[in-house]
């Protein structure tokens, strides 16, 4: 599911004149290039791969995962038939491979449904994939912009965001969640697009459509 084009308009609109310090961020970066990627069960492997390890440590192990896969794509058929030993040859925790076989359990039973959930309310996607071990608020979050192309999504736990907000806007200390939930009020309905070019501002090396971790 992609932006709506209107929507993007309307949103860099409103934001601009809402919020000066962000129209110079937005300004400086350029177009807003976020574009979704539907594919759920994937988006989902590569987030529990990339928890707690860099981006470059995760892109390494998604391909050396890839590289033992038919045509190297990540379906949940394709994950359920590999042996724990193939998993662990490529440098996958034992909890992450935990992680990943419920992720997989749960895709092939039905009781993670991504057609379902791409129509689901934003809280009710998010309580969805959390049953699945591995998968909390934050990563469901991710899900609900980078895959499902929700425009006002705001996470208050992640850590580039909370950097991006406290250098632009010269915040005294560290703000707690409810500051930063109060802060991203102005955002609103367009807190995804904002997120994306706090993100930015951090001048990260990651590509625009990989998530920002």
């Amino acid at each position: 599911m992609a932006f709506e084009p209107t929507d993007v308009r309307n949103g860099l609109r409103v934001l601009s004149r809402n919020d000066p310090i962000l129209a110079g961020v937005m300004r400086t970066v350029g177009p807003f290039r976020l574009k979704p990627d539907p594919g759920g069960y994937e988006i989902l492997v590569r987030s529990i791969l990339s928890q707690q390890i860099s981006v470059a440590a995760a892109r390494t192990i998604r391909g050396r995962l890839q590289a033992l896969l038919p045509s190297g794509k990540l379906t949940a058929k394709n994950i359920d038939a590999l042996a724990d030993s193939q998993m662990q040859s490529v440098g996958i925790s034992r909890q992450k491979q935990a992680y990943l076989r419920h992720l997989t359990s749960c895709t092939l039973d039905g009781t993670i449904n991504f057609r379902r959930i791409a129509k689901e309310s934003d809280e009710n996607a998010i309580a969805e994939l959390i049953q699945v071990k591995g998968i909390g608020r934050w990563t469901a979050q991710m899900f609900l912009m980078f895959s499902l192309g929700r425009i006002d999504v705001f996470a208050p736990d992640d850590l580039g965001l909370r950097n991006a907000i406290r250098t632009l806007y010269e915040l005294p200390g560290k703000p707690s969640r409810a500051e930063l939930e109060q802060h991203a009020e102005k955002w609103r309905p367009f807190r995804t697009i904002a997120s994306w070019y706090l993100w930015r501002s951090l001048e990260q090396k990651t590509a625009a459509n990989e998530y920002p971790v």
